[in-house]
């Protein structure tokens, strides 16, 4: 038995956190499995969160992370199959420009008489106009 009851110890390294998976044995004996997660703060201090999963507990548990992966995977397949859904009805609309991300801006008309206006409508010049309420 080596230092702090640990049997075995391996660790996974992230960008700003560090994993430590510990296989221990206490005091009477009993092995379980130690996780620690080591998180990177700004400054000198990191947080650290563990948990212990006990060896009678230990097939329940990677269940249940079992499930967990199962549904993370097919919940992927499923988002990036309606992402290419999305991206083909885009095209589709706009053409193959605007699902490869690029702007699309409508174009004017090319001739502006072409287009039916009510000749009762306001002129719209980007001017404000006031409207006098004085009775004439």
């Amino acid at each position: 038995m080596g230092i702090r009851g640990e049997l075995y110890t391996t660790q996974v390294t992230l960008a700003n956190r560090s994993y430590f998976f510990n296989v221990k044995e206490n005091r009477t004996g009993d092995v379980f499995l130690q996780i620690v997660e080591s998180k990177n703060r700004e400054g000198v201090d990191s947080d650290r969160h563990q948990i212990a999963v006990f060896e009678e507990d230990m097939q329940k548990f990677f269940s249940g992370l079992d499930d967990s992966l199962k549904f993370i995977q097919k919940n992927k397949k499923e988002r990036e199959k309606a992402r290419a859904e999305r991206k083909a009805a885009k095209e589709a609309k706009y053409g193959p420009a605007a699902a490869s991300g690029k702007k699309i801006y409508k174009k004017k008309a090319e001739n502006p008489d072409a287009r039916p206006v009510d000749p009762n409508a306001p002129k719209r010049t980007g001017r404000v106009h006031v409207v006098s309420k004085r009775e004439k």
